[in-house]
């Protein structure tokens, strides 16, 4: 008999292949495997990532839940669990998933890739009169479990759980069998998760960054069919003050700029050997009168290993040299150690205002301003306005 807490031998990759073609259910064994096998892998694309998987699993094992923990919990904050149940699959922080749950969980830091049930591990009478159990489990409907441990070279840990109800029965090896197969594509997917969790978050931090700087960003494809654009250059596009959208594209205003807008455009869009690889600008009139619009237009660098058709070819920047900056008067307070009356003139002055004029939007006396104008100046190391303006500017304040 096998103590508690010893894993089982894992067999043979033939005889896993075996013993889950057996539980799968003969002829038909290999179809289903090959389509649980497609769903591990698609599911690193889904927006509740493995829904689709976890749901399979839950009705081949005959289990009432399986879960996949992606972020145990710490002291800091929740566990973050994908769980599949009869009503589907959610993924949530869950106040069950506190920091004191995972802490008292007996059947936890199991070694890496193996599958053992809870009576494997820890015993069944532990098991059975653990508080973890009366506390988190059993109001759940669970008395068997079965799982395993992921953790990556990057740093990633996950855990595995499938449950069924008292009714059910323990997990047979065969059930082991097809975990212990499923094991090693879960592990990629969830590398792969991790990979394109971590390119999303940049381009969603680079993106931010842009808006922050003012910057209108317009995405193309190879057609010419616009893929993206940014909140700020949606506001530019609404103002239709020197450039808009018509049919899905962008025009200029005026007939002879908007002519070399679109050779601008068109010849971004061209093969990169017809095209030499730097970019071009254009300055367009405004009916406001206001400074006209700055538009630069290139033709993003393909990547090393492209494919398809769908991707961003060019990308178009506007900038609208009147646009406000958002910078925040607090931030810019703590920045440069100002008052708050000082980092609200410093934010005028940053804005274009003159002095007289932003002393008149904040309704002090002008000597005042001058004043509070010579603080600043000692504050942040510069004698003229011209120069505290390019400071403040080209601070981090911008990136608020």
């Amino acid at each position: 008999m096998q103590a508690p807490g010893s894993p089982e031998q894992t067999p043979p990759a033939a005889d896993v292949m075996g013993l889950a073609a057996a539980h799968a259910g003969g002829a038909e064994a290999f179809d289903r495997l090959d389509t649980l096998v497609g769903l591990i892998y698609e599911g690193a694309l889904e927006t509740v990532p493995w829904t689709s998987a976890l749901n399979m699993v839950r009705a081949m094992l005959d289990a009432n839940w399986v879960t996949l923990t992606l972020r145990p919990a710490s002291p800091s904050q929740l566990g973050l669990i994908v769980l599949s149940g009869h009503n589907g699959a959610v993924l949530a922080p869950d106040p069950f998933l506190s920091y004191y749950a995972f802490a008292m969980d007996p059947f936890a830091n199991l070694p890496d890739g193996v599958v053992l049930t809870v009576d494997d591990a820890i015993g069944e009478e532990p098991w059975m009169t653990s508080e973890f159990y009366h506390q988190f489990v059993r109001p759940h409907d669970i008395r068997y479990m079965a799982g395993a441990d992921i953790r990556t070279a990057e740093g990633v840990e996950c855990r595995f759980r499938v449950c069924r109800p008292p009714s059910g029965s323990q997990f047979s090896p065969a059930d082991k069998a097809l975990c212990r197969l499923l094991l090693p594509h879960l592990r990629r997917s969830v590398r792969m998760h991790a990979r394109l969790d971590l390119i999303t978050s940049e381009r969603e931090l680079y993106a931010t960054t842009v808006n922050s700087l003012l910057v209108g960003t317009v995405l193309l494809d190879k057609a010419g069919a616009i893929i993206k654009t940014n909140r700020v250059a949606d506001e530019i596009f609404a103002e239709r003050d020197g450039i808009e959208l018509a049919r899905g594209a962008m025009y200029a205003n005026y007939g002879t700029q908007n002519r070399e807008l679109q050779r601008l455009l068109k010849q971004a869009l061209e093969p990169p050997a017809k095209t030499k690889q730097v970019p071009d600008a254009i300055s367009l009139t405004r009916p406001s009168g206001r400074a006209r619009l700055g538009v630069l237009v290139r033709r993003l660098p393909p990547g090393e290993w492209s494919e398809g058709n769908q991707g961003p070819v060019a990308v178009v920047f506007v900038r609208d040299p009147e646009r406000k900056s958002q910078a925040s008067a607090e931030l810019m307070r703590r920045l440069f150690d100002l008052t708050p009356a000082e980092a609200a003139l410093a934010l005028l002055l940053a804005n274009g205002l003159a002095l007289d004029e932003a002393a008149d939007e904040l309704d002090i006396r002008k000597n005042t301003a001058r004043a509070q104008l010579r603080s600043i100046f000692s504050k942040t190391g510069v004698t003229r306005q011209t120069a505290l303006v390019h400071v403040l500017l080209n601070s981090v304040i911008s990136l608020h």
